[in-house]
């Protein structure tokens, strides 16, 4: 069952911490992440995806675009960039424990909220049928932490993820050319968990598997700069109230949660 901390902000007097709240985890779910960019899944919730995996829960990653401009190297081509980041975010999803890696191959930065997205979007909740949704949130302009500037990809992603959740992916007259033409029922998650979100209501120590978010990072070789800094850097990311000497890391997201 999955650990759930409340953060104290979030709880009146009466209430009190109780995971049961968030959904029957003791039970095998299957999770579906999708986000725009490879490593999106790392840095966002890579603990919290490991600590799912190891609790025997099945995660699937559909990364919207392939990063094709995650470089400044005038040499490389877009076409190059989308290989390296294809191979590097297999080898982190494997890190992870992800069962699978889709790519809808948009253009890196030019993700906008559209039908035609979100079509394709419902196309894969239903072909996937997860249990558990994982995006980010489109409201956040300005993340709190090493981010300035919430990148616009983030943004839209979150949004046409959200609305192809609800209403259309679970309702037939939604994109009826994906039933009648590739036999696609409509699916509902029964809940989506926003993370990179300034909003959180639910708050999960991840310490134990931190280490493995680290490592899978470190597969992004071509994003992350020199892996000794970067690793460094990771490590300071801990809790408030830890320290050096004995580090507690957390994730956090915004549920929505469906009976």
């Amino acid at each position: 069952m999955v650990s759930v901390t409340v953060t104290k902000q979030n709880l009146t007097k009466t209430e009190k911490p109780d995971p049961e709240e968030w959904g029957n985890w003791a039970i095998h779910k299957k999770i579906l992440v999708i986000l725009a960019h490879p490593d999106d899944p790392e840095f966002f919730c890579g603990a919290t995806l490991a600590k799912w995996v190891k609790q025997g829960h099945e995660v699937h990653y559909c990364l919207l675009t392939c990063g094709d401009k995650g470089s400044n190297d005038r040499e490389e081509s877009s076409d190059q960039i989308c290989q390296i980041r294809h191979k590097e975010q297999h080898a982190a999803a494997s890190v992870i424990g992800a069962t699978s890696v889709q790519f809808l191959d948009m253009p890196d930065g030019y993700i906008l909220p559209t039908i035609e997205l979100r079509r394709n979007v419902v196309r894969v909740i239903r072909q996937q049928k997860p249990d558990i949704l994982v995006t980010c949130d489109p409201t956040n302009l300005f993340p709190s932490g090493s981010y300035r500037l919430n990148h616009a990809d983030h943004r839209y992603a979150g949004q046409v993820v959200l609305d192809a959740v609800f209403p259309a992916a679970g309702n037939i007259h939604f994109f009826p050319e994906l039933f009648i033409e590739e036999g696609l029922e409509p699916h509902s998650p029964s809940e989506v968990w926003i993370s990179l979100t300034s909003n959180p209501d639910i708050t999960l120590d991840v310490t134990d598997t931190w280490e493995i978010k680290m490592r899978a990072l470190q597969e992004h070789k071509s994003q992350i700069g020199d892996p000794e800094k970067f690793a460094e850097r990771i490590r300071n990311w801990r809790s408030a109230d830890s320290t050096e000497n004995e580090p507690r890391y957390e994730e956090r997201f915004r549920l929505i949660k469906w009976d």
